[in-house]
């Protein structure tokens, strides 16, 4: 009797043994998209949103065409690096890369398996070093000159705009370049200070008050970005506006923005993927996109509590992003 019980243990073990191979060979049968943020906030969780929007316009269903490994790097260098090089060890079939940091680190880690890698929100891939291997992607490169118009136009005395950004952000630093090219044009000077960490920005923060800047604009610097409430706080007891990059900086307390929609870059972004996955084109045969249409975003509310005026041209385009 025993010996028959040992058999049927044994049979009934391998056919659960065989039951699980099969189901993981029908699990590995769907393509795994590595997604790796660099950090939670609203601007990259749009991107995220928007990039699984843009596969299911191109007709992708998540769970039949492809799953999703979702990695967020709490803003930290390190993480993004070991997301990335998890990726690769587990042989995702594409990556996609939400900001600088991440893209590079997965792109690094890609390159030996020549896996895909996608990138969004990325202010310069050239500066980056994200071109010209299996990699593509949208650049949220950002309307300075549109921002600078505004803020003459809200603004009219403004003489010294000053900026945060981080310096090892290769989309930040080209941003500060292209600002300080473009800011005479519009009788501006540009006050700008750089960190190296997310924890010196609200000491920059009180510098750039007090070297008495008649506002700050935003970049789209993923440390500065992370710590923006921190920032307003400083700014709004200054009486200082605070100009955003985009919408959802806007909502959280700047005045107003020249910027992008981030769920739009997200589905463009999306859309190229899809072309991948599908085998329509490689990576490499895809060159990035920078978005280009932008929009004029403006919070009310914070507007009238420094008391400025919007003039009616640039209310009759403005997209109200403020608290309803």
């Amino acid at each position: 009797m025993k010996t028959k019980k040992m058999i049927k243990t044994l049979f009934a073990g391998l056919l659960c043994g065989l039951l699980l191979l099969a189901l993981t060979a029908c699990g590995s049968s769907t393509p795994v998209i590595g997604i790796s943020q660099y950090g939670e906030h609203a601007s990259l969780d749009n991107c995220r949103i928007g990039f699984l929007q843009g596969l299911a316009e191109a007709g992708l269903t998540e769970g039949k065409d492809y799953t999703v490994d979702y990695q967020n790097a709490g803003f930290d260098d390190n993480v993004a690096i070991q997301i990335g090089q998890r990726f690769s060890a587990n042989n995702v079939a594409l990556m996609c890369a939400i900001a600088t940091p991440s893209a590079t680190a997965c792109y690094a880690a890609a390159e030996d398996k020549d896996i895909p890698v996608v990138f969004t929100a990325i202010s310069d891939p050239e500066s980056a070093n994200l071109t010209g291997g299996n990699v593509t992607g949208t650049s949220d490169k950002l309307p300075v000159t549109a921002q600078l118009a505004l803020i003459r136009r809200l603004q009219p005395e403004a003489k010294t705009i000053g900026i945060l950004y981080t310096t090892s952000e290769p989309n930040s630093v080209s941003a500060i370049a292209e600002y300080e090219a473009s800011a005479p044009d519009y009788g501006f000077a540009i006050e700008a200070i750089g960190v190296t960490a997310q924890s010196e920005v609200t000491q920059a923060a009180d510098a750039l008050l007090a070297r008495g800047v008649d506002c700050l604009s935003n970049l789209t610097d993923n440390n500065v970005v992370g710590v923006l409430g921190a920032i307003l706080e400083k700014t709004n007891e200054a009486g200082i506006p605070v100009y955003g990059s985009e919408v959802e900086q806007v909502k959280l307390g700047c005045v107003a923005a020249a910027g992008i929609d981030y769920v739009a870059l997200g589905r463009q972004t999306g859309q190229m993927a899809a072309r991948i996955l599908r085998g329509e084109a490689g990576a490499a045969d895809i060159p990035y996109e920078t978005i280009s249409e932008y929009g004029i975003y403006i919070n009310s509310a914070a507007l009238a509590e420094l008391g400025i005026t919007l003039p009616e041209d640039v209310a009759q385009t403005a997209v109200e992003a403020g608290a309803q």
